[in-house]
């Protein structure tokens, strides 16, 4: 009796998610798969390295990286969509210091080696051309990134404590050499919806990060997945 009832409770349940899958999905494709959706999404991207040469023969050479993120939005209609998009990259890089002449005449020139960590806070308008499930789509938006160089701009600091669970600890902590600045992105790419809840997309964008002594671009490729609700 047992197994007769839990087979019957198993079919009721096929036939409600049957039923509920269907009206959803009528439901959006009176509505469209996107319209007053928000969605979550995880991605990788790629970036192109950056040389710049600046003032009294100071440069750096940048190297291209694999980074991840994650964004979250809302598709305000089925063809535009307002969002948030945070990225990680630590590409190596190969920075040249040039000494000031006026406080050290006999200084030569010194080469730093580093992995630098950029954090991009973005906040981007996407615009569908289509309304269907796949579609091409351009997007642009501002926000700040963060550059830090990982080069100690001071000597360490070391602290010790007690603590009540763990006992005596001593922890060592460094600043860095590190900036903030303003950014802005364009960018296109294609996005597919796969059904009302799943959607991936890939894109090709341009970051303009502007700094003291002149501009850092960066052309990046990403690939996103993500689900809607």
């Amino acid at each position: 009796m047992t197994i007769k009832r839990l087979v019957i409770l198993l079919v009721l349940l096929m036939l409600s998610s049957s039923v509920h899958a269907q009206r959803f999905n009528q439901s959006k494709i009176n509505d469209g798969l996107r319209d007053r959706n928000w969605e979550v999404s995880v991605l990788t991207q790629y970036q192109t390295g950056n040389s710049q040469d600046f003032e009294q023969g100071s440069s750096i050479d940048i190297d291209s990286s694999l980074g991840w993120g994650f964004g979250f939005g809302w598709n305000w209609t089925e063809k535009w969509n307002l969002s948030y998009r945070f990225s990680l990259n630590k590409p190596d890089y190969s920075a040249t210091i040039v000494p000031d002449p006026e406080e050290n005449p006999d200084a030569m020139p010194q080469t730093l080696d580093y992995t630098m960590s950029k954090y991009s806070h973005q906040f981007n308008v996407t615009y569908h051309f289509l309304r269907g499930p796949l579609t091409p789509y351009v997007q642009a938006g501002v926000g700040w990134t963060k550059l830090d160089s990982n080069v100690p701009d001071q000597p360490p600091q070391t602290g010790c404590w007690w603590d009540p669970w763990w006992g005596y600890i001593c922890s060592t902590t460094w600043s860095t050499y590190s900036t903030s600045e303003f950014t802005y992105n364009v960018g296109l790419g294609v996005r597919w919806d796969i059904n009302g809840a799943l959607f991936v997309r890939g894109a090709y964008n341009r970051q303009f990060i502007s700094i003291d002594n002149g501009d850092l671009n960066f052309d990046t490729i990403t690939l996103e997945g993500g689900v809607m609700w």
